[in-house]
């Protein structure tokens, strides 16, 4: 991992990551909790290497972070206001981090006192396949339900909000929600991840027409659970085995 400490980063820039997952009709973001007294969350963050683009240093991070590297990545915006700074939050972070050891020291976090970039990507990930890495500076790192999220620091809450609309423009238009749920479902099962996106419930049958009429569904075998006559069909998205 390429963290603060590292030669060859580009100073004054960062990537930071929200992590989509979906479980038992939750929309989940993963969040490390950062080692300090404080209570302290961010997203999954780290640095560009002077000769690793943009996009390259996000799937990186997002490998190191989640253990896997197929991943439905897609950048969101930039934040660089001119007053955009970590310095306040640095302060406070010292002064409930003196205990934790010699690692984060005034100097090491120096620099992050000056302007700061970041450019934030959403990712869309099967849960199921992850497998959630702390980094060296990390107490933990968890899924949190979208809907109850711990605050944040910086403008971190404000980059959920933000990558939380770009989700939901784009998931008809890009065809992305097969990235959140196993490779083959009920139309239940994917009116529930339309509902946990939109946080609005969806009437039935209009879901369905609207869905079908995509045409991006391919009908598959019944779903049997031992109930007679109320097995639903499965279905699977077509190409879904590739990666917008």
């Amino acid at each position: 991992m390429l963290d603060f400490t590292s030669e060859g980063i580009i100073k004054q820039l960062s990537i930071d990551c929200v992590v989509f997952g979906y479980e038992q009709a939750t929309l989940k973001i993963l969040l490390p909790k950062l080692l300090s007294k404080g209570e302290f969350w961010v997203l999954p963050s780290g640095f560009i290497g002077q000769h690793e683009g943009v996009d390259e240093a996000a799937k990186r991070i997002l490998k190191e972070r989640t253990g896997i590297d197929e991943i439905y990545l897609d950048q969101c915006r930039v934040y660089g206001g001119a007053e955009r700074n970590n310095k306040s939050f640095i302060e406070q972070f010292l002064n409930l981090s003196h205990e934790t050891g010699n690692f984060f020291d005034k100097d090491r976090l120096k620099p992050f006192e000056d302007r700061f970039i970041s450019v934030s990507y959403y990712a869309l990930v099967n849960i199921q396949k992850t497998k959630p890495v702390k980094s060296n500076i990390d107490e933990s790192i968890e899924w949190y339900d979208v809907k109850n999220l711990p605050h944040l620091i910086l403008d971190h809450n404000q980059m959920v909000l933000d990558a939380l609309e770009a989700l939901r423009n784009n998931l008809d238009r890009k065809l992305i929600g097969f990235n959140l749920l196993p490779d083959e479902f009920t139309m239940k099962e994917l009116q529930e991840l339309y509902e946990a996106v939109y946080d609005r419930p969806f009437p039935n049958n209009n879901f369905q027409k609207r869905i079908l009429a995509l045409n991006v569904l391919e009908r598959l075998g019944k779903k049997f659970s031992g109930e007679k006559n109320k097995a639903p069909y499965l279905y699977r998205f077509r190409n879904s085995g590739s990666l917008a």
